[in-house]
């Protein structure tokens, strides 16, 4: 049975232990300067996914998922240390995508932004192509029509 609460605060003490341990323990110079976003673990409590973001380009990315890799054995044995349970999950790292989603969208709503800025500045200036309402309303028909009625009468009465 599942227990997903167990498995969300293990998640959250695997985030404590693996990020205190990047930053006092393991020292590998190819290890860039790394956040531990997320971790998620399974619900037999067997393997955790640890989630990471990188500052810098693809060199420092390349270099601290191969200084990752050749320490997850020791911040696996770290992570057994402080946990104190029968079993401790095995590590995998994988570099989180969310900065460059996030500045991806962060992107298209300012280019919308941007886009309904210069519509609202051509509506301030437009102006209808014809009348304002360009339907014909019955009442307005009717008028015309008394109208027309009227002025046959009169020149029916003045002809002999």
């Amino acid at each position: 049975m599942v227990d997903s609460a167990r498995a969300l605060k293990l998640a959250g003490t695997i985030k404590k232990i693996v990020a205190r341990a990047l930053e006092t323990e393991i020292k590998d110079p190819r290890l860039g300067f790394v956040t531990i976003t997320d971790v998620r673990v399974t619900g037999d409590l067997q393997q955790a996914s640890v989630f990471y973001t990188v500052y810098g380009g693809e060199e420092e990315r390349e270099g601290t998922a191969a200084a990752l890799a050749s320490a997850r054995g020791r911040l696996r044995s770290i992570m057994g240390s402080q946990l104190g349970i029968r079993l401790t999950p095995t590590l995998d790292f994988f570099l989180d995508a969310l900065p460059e989603t996030a500045a991806t969208l962060d992107k298209a709503l300012h280019e919308a932004a941007e886009k309904d800025a210069e519509l609202a500045r051509l509506r301030a200036n437009a102006t209808y192509a014809g009348d304002e309402d360009p339907y014909k309303k019955p009442h307005e028909e009717l008028d015309e029509a008394d109208d027309d009625g009227d002025d046959d009468e009169a020149a029916e009465d003045d002809q002999p």
